[in-house]
């Protein structure tokens, strides 16, 4: 009689390499690494990519230095040997990855050219020419008093308790002897030349 089930004779059952010790410990640790990155991947993409925030100035450098991160430390399985401490080394990684991209960015803006500063065309240097020696000499028709105040005023910055400080007038003086200077100046600037 036969048995409704058999089991299969060994010659049946494909023939099977048997593992190496080695080869099964590097399989099952890789195997482990890679699912606990896959794992941290999930839980903490989104922390890394704010630490890498503070660090850089746009969201498309950040995400790659994030990604790259994971990338390095996929690559460095083999080397990680504590799976609890992944995380720490993909934040060295972030850190580190960060400080290369500002260090090239200053690279590269210091190997920029700089351009030339924008140059007044030869007509806009001569009008100021003109205006500068029209306002001179303005200046020079002023009364003594007028000018002083409006030298020190204007063209030294002080104030009007300076210059009366300086000119040995009371504060009342220098504010008129600057509104007449300002009255008498702005009617021979739009003199006719």
């Amino acid at each position: 009689m036969i048995a409704p089930w058999s089991a299969p004779r060994p010659a049946q059952l494909p023939p099977q390499v048997p593992p190496q010790r080695g080869d099964a410990d590097e399989a099952m640790a890789a195997g482990t690494t890679v699912d606990h990155l896959t794992e941290t991947y999930r839980a903490h993409y989104r922390s890394l990519l704010g630490l890498a925030a503070l660090l850089l100035d746009d969201t498309a450098s950040c995400e790659d230095v994030v990604q790259e991160a994971f990338i390095r430390v996929h690559s460095a399985r083999n080397r990680v040997r504590d799976p609890e401490k992944t995380l720490a080394y993909l934040r060295q990684t972030v850190v580190n990855l960060s400080r290369s991209a500002l260090r090239r960015r200053i690279l590269g803006l210091k190997l920029l050219s700089k351009p030339m500063p924008d140059m007044a065309s030869a007509e806009e240097g001569a009008y100021e020419q003109l205006e500068r020696d029209q306002l001179i000499k303005a200046m020079r028709g002023l009364q003594r008093r007028q000018r002083e105040v409006l030298v020190l005023r204007y063209f030294a910055d002080m104030t009007e308790a300076q210059v009366a400080e300086t000119l040995g007038l009371s504060l009342g003086s220098v504010k008129a002897y600057g509104s007449r200077g300002i009255a008498a100046l702005r009617v021979a600037m739009e003199a006719p030349v």
